[in-house]
């Protein structure tokens, strides 16, 4: 069973900065591709970036290209992807979830289907 586990939330004020990290446990675990999804109050969950484990390619929403940054780190068992926040803007406000996905899928990465592990959420808040 693998267990991700979302940290780094906060309140910022606009154009600030956050780190997130997701945390993921479980001495089997090899994600193909890890992501990032945010779901705003009353809206849908929505992708904001993901990457691929071995190779490292990074893919993004047009929404937050050019602020914010996916990477991760393999450190014996312990795999965390971390995803780094510039400029923020008050719309970026949501829940933001970390995902894994463990099995070969031709669905894209970013619809949330491709994805089987999911964090707990942790809550992003930026005012104006």
């Amino acid at each position: 069973q693998v267990q991700l586990v979302e940290s780094g939330g906060g309140l910022v004020q606009a154009g600030g900065s956050l780190r997130l990290s997701c945390a993921a446990s479980g001495r089997t675990f090899r994600p193909y591709i890890m992501g990032w999804f945010r779901q705003a109050p009353g809206k849908d969950r929505e992708f904001v970036a993901a990457i691929t484990w071995s190779g490292g390619t990074t893919y993004y929403a047009d929404s937050v290209k050019g602020r914010f940054t996916i990477s991760r780190e393999n450190v014996f068992v312990k795999k965390t992807v971390f995803l780094q926040m510039n400029s923020l803007k008050p719309e970026d406000t949501a829940v933001y979830y970390c995902a894994a996905a463990t099995f070969v899928s031709s669905l894209r990465y970013d619809s949330a289907s491709r994805y089987d592990d999911w964090g707990q959420g942790t809550q992003v808040t930026v005012s104006s």
